[in-house]
């Protein structure tokens, strides 16, 4: 079995209206030049979303939506019902997740308990950044005690490009959302997220943004005596454990890769199989059927004990989804 755990699906409604010329993809700029959204009809193409599925290999989508991440608690309703028509349309090829604005205070949790409670949603999803509070503040402590408290795992998504620094040639949507992310992934870790709500169960969007790279230097800055912060009321902070500690309590998917299997390579330098989740990021980042036919291919070939391989593919998402 195949689940696919990074499927993008968003309402016509939300989509149509900022396509470009004939239905071209369009990206909607800020005043100032920053890349947002990319309006793309393949995105509530949902024959569409089966033929890839069908033919790459994927049994399960696990379905999440930008535009439920990003708007009010009444569009996020609307996304929440909607992904759920199409899951009782397609019962054994659609899951989906909640959607609820994490600052929304009492009515959002109550969203999220709905989710749960009708819809049948075992996980929520939010952005990296919520209307520019960071992962890390205690205004969001809240969002997560609610997540934990229901037992739902948590999606954290890359956030707009606006968050990022400006780069040309689109750099802010390329690199900058990634190093973004990753600094989100250490935040959760050295911000005592994780600390504070050891039951939370978070999975990181791609890949957490490549953070297995600096790992040994943010081992290296938790030494905040050498490094004289350690009466810093900003840089004095860290975990409760050593960093490595938390790693087994994280997932991460493979979106944000464009099916390039050597990302998941360099991973599984610093990061168990049992911790890593299939994800195609379709029809943003992967847009054909044929990449995605290879990304499955590409992963079995892995050089992993086949019980790994299928960790990957699908054994992780299955205890998460309850499956």
């Amino acid at each position: 079995m195949v689940i696919d755990f990074h499927i993008h699906y968003c309402p016509e409604k939300f989509v149509k209206p900022n396509l470009g010329p004939g239905g071209e993809p369009r990206t909607i700029f800020s005043e100032d030049g920053k890349a947002g959204d990319c309006a793309c009809a393949l995105r509530y193409d949902v024959p569409k979303f089966l033929e890839m599925m069908d033919y790459g290999g994927v049994d399960i989508a696990v379905l999440t939506s930008g535009s439920g991440m990003r708007r009010d608690l009444a569009d996020a309703r609307f996304v929440n019902d909607e992904i759920k028509a199409l899951t009782e349309k397609y019962p054994d090829r659609f899951i989906g997740v909640a959607h609820a604005p994490p600052l929304g205070g009492a009515e959002s949790f109550d969203e999220l308990k709905r989710c749960r409670d009708e819809l049948g949603y075992r996980g929520a999803v939010m952005h990296s950044v919520v209307r520019g509070v960071d992962i890390d503040d205690p205004k969001l402590y809240p969002f997560y005690e609610k997540v934990s408290e229901l037992g739902m795992f948590l999606i954290i998504h890359p956030g707009s490009a606006e968050y990022t620094p400006f780069y040309d040639y689109d750099m802010g949507r390329s690199v900058g959302r990634e190093g973004h992310l990753a600094v989100v992934t250490a935040k959760l870790i050295e911000g005592g997220v994780l600390d504070n709500f050891p039951d939370l169960k978070i999975v990181m969007s791609h890949l957490g943004g490549h953070f297995y790279t600096c790992i040994s230097r943010l081992e290296l800055y938790q030494d905040k005596v050498f490094w004289g912060t350690k009466d810093h009321p900003r840089h004095s902070r860290r975990s409760k454990e050593p960093f490595r500690y938390y790693l087994d309590k994280m997932y991460f998917d493979t979106g944000g890769i464009q099916g390039d299997v050597n990302p998941i390579k360099m991973a599984l330098m610093e990061l168990s199989p049992g911790n890593i989740l299939y994800g195609t990021d379709y029809p943003l980042e992967i847009r054909d059927k044929e990449t995605v036919r290879k990304f499955v291919s590409d992963i079995r070939q892995l050089p992993l004990p086949q019980e790994d391989i299928d960790a990957i593919l699908s054994g992780n998402a299955k205890k998460l989804l309850g499956i």
